[in-house]
């Protein structure tokens, strides 16, 4: 077994390697980058080599560095995650031959797997069902249209070595064709320095599920059942499950061999994915294989029992696999939410920055938490936008969501916004409970965007209690200052008015031991709780029943998240009520002459100059952040009057770029 081996990585990925390596009693060394030299995965390594400047072209995808700091450290062997350089056959190959061990599969399995082309060919020989489309490269965005227009709409445009969401785009017609076709080979040639591309028919209402599957040296190998990861925004996935609710016993062992028989094609060793595309009718068909580790392992593991990391290396010391099929078992059922570094109240643009606050659920043998990042860290825009994975484990697939929800609740993110409302109404939403979803569930469901005032709540009521008994606690702290006069101290009232969207709910608040009884509507809310001012998540019982809430107080307002519900509430007294509503509203300044940055970016491009008259639709600018390419397009008719920002500046949220007549 190896003594020392060398992540070549970053983030949660890397601090999950260096955990089953530290389990194993194997050392450590991570690499990283100027602007991760404070990072988790650095602090937690037995050694650490600095590889470059912040872009990952300088640093995480430079293979010479990445190998001088394996031959530095004297480590034995190179995990490389995933993402980066971990489907690069090149890399896999150069490893090899420096006389160290590579912690995946052959280079002549990546680079005849990692191929989108190519591997579309190795599946049909190999017996794998495949979908119609052109699996040739295509030279230029014309091209792209006649071809998609040969093979019909909606077509699916995909970078050749893509992945996570990169270089890909879904065409309804000849214009998004031809723009699609474009952003594909700009972010391929940016993420993977390989800008081919290619088209497939996309199959209407689809589901997406994937079989994870393991070989050895030995020529053995064993599929790991699947894994559900339908649930997608912008082709990236927000939640996986395992196993399927889809999904029969006779699909998953049809889907099963036939990802097992692709592997064995290509002599594959480690552990890879075969992802399908899976129709209502459960046909099945295959998208790609992904040589690597997934992101959502770890649900194939809470229902396998196995470390997925650990049989990536044992695999890679040349031990044969300790199991066989009729071992693999389904224990119950797991679920993953991506905990992503975005606002979903602002279309989920990336949310860069530093983390003022971190609270993650406390781990249990059912609720595990993988993270890259810790309170107080960074949250960088030239990296990917991933903060934590959270999953959960249940003996059934309602216990499951039960616990994601608790999980979610209690799961506390300060000074970035993150994607938890958004993953809270997600698990909440009948829809997905019911287990009838596919691929276009999101876009279906929140056609406008998302807002949290769109997510009914099961309990109002609890909302306007908790805010009550958080408003009386601040009260009585402020009734106890000393140097109070005899006779003239401060007295707290129980009789209040919580304000809600303009509403107002009368509530008195009565304390108890424990806590405090809240009338409100006739009924009576007794809350109990050791909940302390300033405290972020507020753990209680109310009437007998657990529930956990957050709560942040800015000003007179108590912000309240429960459920994916986001509730702004004020408390005071009736008086103060009525003159708060005598106040003049102020009117928000008009900001249509401005095109504002809506993220913190990079300004890759400006498509237009001062004086042009634009058209409604037509492209403004090009932002970069974290790794996804986002176009700004003109929302009326203008004429450009001053353009305020150049291209390769670094912008905040809001910042000015153009503005018009």
């Amino acid at each position: 077994m190896f003594k020392k081996i060398l992540i070549a990585n970053r983030g949660e990925i890397a601090c999950r390697v260096i955990k089953t390596a530290n389990k194993m009693g194997i050392k450590t060394v991570a690499v990283y980058s100027e602007a991760d030299k404070d990072a988790l995965h650095v602090m937690m390594a037995d050694e650490k080599v600095c590889i470059g400047p912040a872009p990952s072209k300088e640093s995480y995808l430079v293979m010479d560095k990445i190998i001088a700091a394996c031959k530095e450290t004297g480590a034995e062997a190179i995990h490389p995650g995933y993402g980066f350089l971990s489907e690069n056959a090149e890399f896999s190959r150069r490893v090899e031959e420096e006389g160290i061990r590579f912690i995946g599969p052959k280079h002549y399995s990546i680079a005849r797997m990692g191929d989108k082309i190519e591997s579309k060919r190795l599946a049909q020989e190999a017996g794998v069902n495949i979908i119609p489309g052109h699996d040739e490269s295509i030279p230029d965005p014309d091209e792209a249209v006649k071809i998609a227009r040969k093979i019909g709409y909606p077509v699916m445009i995909k970078a050749s070595a893509g992945g996570g969401g990169k270089g890909l785009r879904v065409a309804w017609n000849d214009e998004e064709a031809h723009e699609g076709f474009s952003s594909c080979v700009n972010e391929a040639r940016n993420s993977f320095g390989d800008d081919r591309v290619f088209i497939e028919k996309f199959v209407e209402k689809p589901r997406h599920i994937e079989i994870q599957v393991l070989g050895d040296s030995h020529g053995n190998y064993v599929y790991l059942n699947e894994r559900e990861c339908s649930i997608q925004r912008r082709h990236q996935k927000v939640i996986e499950e395992a196993p399927s609710p889809f999904i029969d016993p006779d699909t998953r062992k049809a889907m099963g061999e036939q990802a097992v028989a692709l592997a064995r094609a290509v002599r594959y060793e480690s552990a890879g994915t075969v992802e399908f595309v899976v129709g209502a009718d459960k046909s099945f068909y295959f998208l790609e294989m992904n040589t690597r580790l997934q992101v959502e392992h770890p649900v194939t593991e809470l229902i396998t029992g196995l470390d997925l990391v650990e049989q990536m290396i044992l695999v890679a010391a040349g031990e044969t696999l300790s199991f066989a099929q009729n071992d693999v078992k389904i224990d119950g059922w797991a679920i993953e939410c991506r905990i992503n570094a975005e606002d979903p109240f602002r279309g989920f643009l990336p949310s860069t920055g530093r983390i003022a606050r971190l609270i993650v659920p406390e781990e249990t043998v059912h609720v595990r938490v993988d993270t890259g990042v810790y309170d107080g860290g960074e949250i960088s825009m030239y990296y990917d936008s991933m903060i934590a994975k959270l999953v959960v484990h249940g003996a059934t697939r309602e216990e499951a969501l039960v616990r994601m929800s608790d999980a979610l609740n209690s799961f506390v993110i300060r000074g970035i916004s993150s994607n938890i409302p958004f993953q809270a109404a997600l698990i909440k939403h009948p829809r997905f409970r019911s287990g009838d979803f596919d691929t276009g569930f999101i876009a279906q469901e929140y056609p406008g965007g998302f807002d949290s005032s769109m997510v009914p709540h099961d309990e109002p009521a609890l909302l306007i209690a908790v805010a009550a008994f958080v408003h009386r606690c601040y009260r009585d702290r402020a009734a106890k200052i000393s140097g109070q006069l005899p006779g003239h101290e401060r007295k707290v009232g129980k009789d209040w008015v919580v304000i809600r969207n303009k509403e107002w709910h009368h509530v008195i608040a009565n304390p108890v031991p424990g806590g405090y009884e809240i009338d409100y509507k006739g009924s009576r809310y007794r809350i109990l709780s050791d909940w302390r001012l300033g405290q972020s998540l507020f753990n209680g019982i109310c009437n007998g029943k657990p529930f956990t809430v957050q709560v942040e107080r800015h000003r007179l307002v108590y912000q309240i998240h429960h459920w994916g519900t986001r509730a702004d509430l004020m408390v005071m007294s009736a008086r103060a009520a009525e003159l708060l509503a005598m106040m003049p509203e102020k009117a928000p300044p008009d900001l249509s002459r401005f095109l504002l940055s809506p993220m913190p970016g990079l300004l890759r491009e400006i498509a237009v100059e001062t004086g042009r008259e634009v058209k409604v639709g037509e492209k403004l600018a090009v932002i970069e952040a974290m790794k996804m390419e986002n176009i700004l397009k003109a929302e009326q008719d203008c004429k450009v009057k001053k353009i305020h920002a150049k291209v390769g500046d670094s912008l905040a949220v809001d910042e000015v770029i153009i503005e018009f007549e």
